[in-house]
């Protein structure tokens, strides 16, 4: 694999401690959300837990490693300047605060305070959705990639602002006046955010991805498939919320069957990448290799459900006992895998690419540890086959509660492998990362700020 792809310009990118900072604080709650989903299905904790659980997962890993991947690298792929550095760092103290305090008011089942942290969260989720849309508009014409970004934005703007009147229901009768039930808000809002903001950025990213670092190009079925999968999932995405919200069950139907169309275009296409690949393998298509299988069986598996009731609470996340095959398997293994190339390359650029042709430097695939790399893969695969057999074969919960315990082990070892990366090679400390003015740096002399 060449060390940085000819394709991208590295000298648009964002001070380094921006991206890297919302990585790190989203493996703490990476961290903090698998110990607590052990505690849930060992009976340790209990009440609202569950739902501090899949906040502190997806928003608070999943959304945050977004988050900084596309103030990453919008300005590189695209080739425009961030439109403020200020914005990218306040997005991620809010959307921090707002759930940290999100989740501790779950668990002390504090209502009030739900409302007031549920607020914060919601003003850095729209920061950030203000910040990557007015750089995504200096771009002429947009790519697969940013038009599956652009429609990200929207989603998250959506899917917070559902969040914020479910919180505030909890305190007081919100949907008593309203033309809607909490039940349908609740299945609107899980399905813009998991199928919406998440699945639509992963996707658009998946296009560049799989084929810079398999080094290969769409060609023949992969361009059909790319171009149902661009029409068929955010129509889905809109019907099958919409559905939902309204208690529209064919709506939701044919929602369903377009998404689970999209899911199979996009399988199909990442595996073919994977296989005609041109690259030595690594962490990255390790990773990305769960996914093509993952995803094929959660639709697979799904279809008779959302055939026969897509608005059920049962099948919110598809199948019964599959949110595990889709939330792990599927998303999660995309995360897991591009976090082993971004903060590699992150820091190579800033520590080692002015030295290229000076000096021996490393790869970027050599600044991680590869025995540790396979470690976390192996207790991942093995924990996240519990996690999902547990829930389809309808085993014992102590198997589950085993499949956290490992999940939770290679989430201690990825976590270590990154940010052992970090005090070896990045030119800042761990603490800098997290505490420095990163708005304030400049990269290749550009100016602090772009003009509004």
């Amino acid at each position: 694999m060449s060390v940085v792809p000819g394709s991208i310009d590295t000298g648009q990118q964002p001070p380094m401690t921006i991206p890297l900072r919302h990585f790190v604080v989203g493996l703490g709650f990476l961290l903090a959300g698998v110990v607590l989903g052990v505690g849930v299905v060992s009976g340790i904790v209990s009440g609202l837990a569950g739902l501090a659980h899949v906040h502190l997962l997806l928003v608070g890993w999943i959304c945050l490693t977004i988050m900084g991947a596309m103030t990453q690298f919008v300005p590189v792929w695209s080739g425009v300047e961030l439109h403020s550095r200020k914005l990218a760092s306040v997005q991620l103290w809010l959307v921090t605060l707002g759930l940290a305090g999100f989740a501790v008011s779950l668990l002390a089942v504090s209502f009030p305070w739900l409302v007031a942290f549920g607020a914060v969260m919601l003003c850095g989720f729209w920061t950030f959705a203000y910040n990557v849309g007015r750089t995504l508009s200096g771009v002429e014409d947009f790519d697969v990639t940013e038009r599956h970004f652009a429609l990200a934005l929207g989603y998250f703007v959506l899917v917070t602002a559902l969040g914020l009147l479910l919180a505030s229901d909890f305190s007081a009768p919100v949907f008593d006046a309203l033309p809607v039930t909490r039940t349908g808000v609740v299945g609107a809002h899980a399905t813009l955010a998991v199928f919406g903001a998440v699945l639509t950025t992963v996707f658009g990213a998946l296009y560049q991805l799989a084929t810079m670092f398999t080094q290969t190009e769409l060609h023949g079925v992969d361009n059909q498939l790319r171009t149902i999968e661009e029409v068929a999932y955010p129509l889905g995405v809109v019907g099958l919320a919409g559905g939902r919200l309204l208690d529209l069950a064919p709506l939701a139907r044919t929602g369903g069957i377009l998404v689970i169309l999209s899911v199979l275009s996009i399988s199909v296409v990442l595996g073919r990448k994977l296989y005609e690949t041109r690259v030595e393998w690594t962490p990255m298509l390790s990773r990305y290799t769960v996914v093509v299988p993952a995803l094929a069986a959660w639709a697979l598996l799904t279809i008779p459900h959302w055939l026969w009731n897509a608005t059920a609470p049962a099948t919110r996340f598809g199948a019964p006992g599959a949110s595990h095959l889709l939330a792990l398997g599927g998303i999660g293994f995309v995360v897991l895998g591009t976090l082993y190339h971004i903060v590699p390359f992150i820091i190579w650029v800033h520590r080692y690419s002015d030295l290229l042709g000076f000096e021996d430097v490393p790869m970027i695939d050599d600044l991680y540890d590869d025995r540790l790399a396979a470690a976390d893969c192996t207790l991942f695969v093995s924990g996240t086959a519990l996690l999902i057999g547990t829930a389809l074969f309808d085993r014992p919960d102590y198997v589950a509660a085993i499949g956290g315990v490992i999940v939770t082990l290679g989430v201690v070892v990825f976590a270590a492998n990154m940010l052992l990366v970090i005090r070896e090679h990045s030119p800042q400390s761990l603490s800098a990362i997290l505490l420095s003015r990163g708005d304030t740096e400049t990269s290749e002399g550009a100016s602090e700020e772009k003009p509004a």
